[in-house]
């Protein structure tokens, strides 16, 4: 079969599709974001007509997939972890409803931090749910694991939560692709209320969740993706979980691991497997990127008696990504300093792209604001995060997405004012017309400004679902007309623009101010792709 090299991300994608996928749904975030985006750009998507296109939120992905699972097709949905915290109402009843057609949730964790607010680690919402949990540990696996999948889900009538980490999700490597399997012919459940949710309903499909719960764990003990290695030196036990067992491997250049490993890539934890190798190790270290997920399972029910090592007892830190290097010192092999960065290089902390409208926009707030005191912008998350920072320090406040505006009107009700909440034109469409709501229907005295900028700037430019429609929406919920004003982020309109912003921030009511101006690199693009569909019908005529 062909051979391709493939992101962690696309090895997933590429799988899905191959597995007989009809439909993908998603959220654009990092370490994510990939997965769709190699389905829009498949031309084998597109010969199978798979559905595929970026949803508002990863809440209303999780329930149209779901939704493609109920007409018996498969489906997969997508986002970063802390998207799996908006989806959780639907991904958690998913677990009760059960699946029809085959139905995969991915969530793509970022330990570090790299562009996230916390890290959380995914494993605990498939517990929570208790569903089966897959996790890979290189791109072959995650390409493997959707065919596995998408077959068990149907098989088990479950959704399947997939978790992979940002270096497995961004980092390339040969993958061997399965015949194509041709997608599911529509078919519903032949239980007629599995998707009805009434109390009653529910308790009953809870129950067989529970009664199923042997199968997941037999499924588990039987897995491809559980193995145990044997080892000569029962001194030490080690289990590794998804990428962590590729950072054992590394400290291993011949592969020659001394000691017995359990590579685990699939939940429910392989008990028997678990309890062999405590049986005949004296120590066992737990490898695993996140939190100290098996680490805690394993101490709750192995008893006390040997040594558990890991993020819990501080072998390895509990903050911050797995990688190497922190394997070698778990294990206890001498390793050098890691090199500092020559003092030659010059810190580059992230910044606004020269020319960004959010610029100008932050100019003209931060001299409307100065008569008061600091601490009045609530913001959110995107781009204009970085408003934060030197020179502007702009914004006060960016927890998760659509917080911008609920906190504004919470410290609005709390009397402080003026307040003042700044969001993106997608993450207002993804969470924040809701707060707005609520502010109009208390005529909470707070100033909305929604940057549009025509994109999902932040992770790489989709397409915004509120692109043309933010003054309909604002209109439609209730904002006065005449307090939802567009104005033009740009120096030329500097002392204008400010104006507007005095005069909106005094305002005893629900404003909505509207900087709008393309992002650069969005333009850009859309002027290359202009030129090349142009030159395209010239050649054509």
């Amino acid at each position: 079969m062909e051979k391709l090299l493939l992101l962690g991300d696309e090895a997933i994608a590429q799988g899905a599709i191959d597995a007989g996928m009809s439909g993908i749904y998603a959220y654009p975030g990092t370490p994510s974001t990939e997965i769709m985006e190699y389905v829009l750009g498949s031309g084998d998507a597109k010969k199978g007509n798979i559905r595929s296109g970026w949803a508002a939120n990863e809440k209303t992905a999780m329930e149209a997939a779901l939704g493609m699972s109920y007409a018996g097709k498969r489906a997969i949905v997508c986002m970063k972890h802390v998207g799996l915290n908006v989806a959780a109402d639907a991904f958690i009843n998913s677990a009760i409803t059960g699946a029809n057609g085959g139905l995969i949730v991915i969530a793509a964790d970022d330990p570090s931090m790299h562009s996230s607010q916390n890290e959380q680690d995914s494993r605990f919402y498939g517990k929570f749910a208790l569903i089966p949990i897959f996790e890979p540990s290189n791109q072959q696996e995650a390409y493997d694991m959707m065919h596995y999948g998408f077959d068990l889900s149907e098989k088990l009538g479950t959704p399947i939560l997939l978790r992979l980490t940002t270096r497995l999700a961004h980092s390339r490597a040969g993958v061997v692709r399965q015949n194509m399997k041709p997608q599911n012919q529509i078919r519903l459940s032949a239980t007629p209320n599995q998707f009805i949710l009434l109390p009653a309903n529910a308790r009953r499909r809870f129950k067989m969740l529970l009664d199923n719960q042997p199968m997941f764990i037999d499924d588990a003990e039987k897995s491809p993706f559980n193995n145990y290695l044997e080892g000569s030196d029962k001194s030490l036990g080690i289990i590794t979980t998804g990428i962590a067992h590729n950072y054992l491997m590394e400290n291993y250049p011949g592969r020659d691991i001394p000691y017995p490993v359990l590579k685990i890539g699939q939940y429910p934890l392989p008990k028997s497997k678990i309890e062999k190798l405590y049986d005949e190790c004296d120590t066992i270290l737990v490898l695993e990127d996140g939190y100290p997920f098996v680490e805690e399972i394993i101490s709750s029910y192995l008893g006390l008696g040997k040594k558990i090592k890991g993020r819990l007892d501080g072998t390895i830190r509990r903050d911050g990504e797995l990688n190497p290097r922190k394997v070698a010192l778990a294990l206890g092999h001498e390793v050098p300093e890691s090199n500092a960065i020559p003092s030659l290089v010059k810190p580059r902390p992230p910044k606004l792209c020269a020319g960004c409208p959010h610029i100008y926009s932050y100019n003209a707030l931060n001299e409307a604001l100065e008569k008061y005191s600091k601490g009045r912008v609530f913001s959110d998350i995107g781009c204009y995060t970085l408003g934060a920072l030197e020179p502007f320090e702009a914004i006060n406040t960016c927890v998760d997405m659509g917080a911008s505006i609920t906190m504004a009107k919470g410290a609005a009700d709390a009397g402080f004012r003026p307040a003042i909440a700044v969001i993106g034109d997608s993450t207002f469409t993804h969470s924040g017309m809701t707060g707005l709501l609520d502010a109009i229907n208390d005529n909470t005295p707070i100033t909305v400004v929604i940057l549009d900028n025509a994109t999902v700037a932040m992770t790489g430019g989709q397409t915004s679902s509120a692109t043309g429609k933010i003054e309909k929406i604002c209109e439609a919920l209730g904002v006065e007309k005449e307090h939802i004003i567009e104005i033009n982020p740009s120096p030329k309109f500097h002392h204008e623009n400010m104006e507007i912003f005095k005069k909106e921030i005094e305002f005893e009511g629900v404003s909505v101010i509207i900087p709008r101006r393309e992002c650069l690199h969005t333009a850009a693009r859309r002027i290359r792709e202009e030129k090349r569909k142009k030159q395209e019908e010239l050649v054509n005529q």
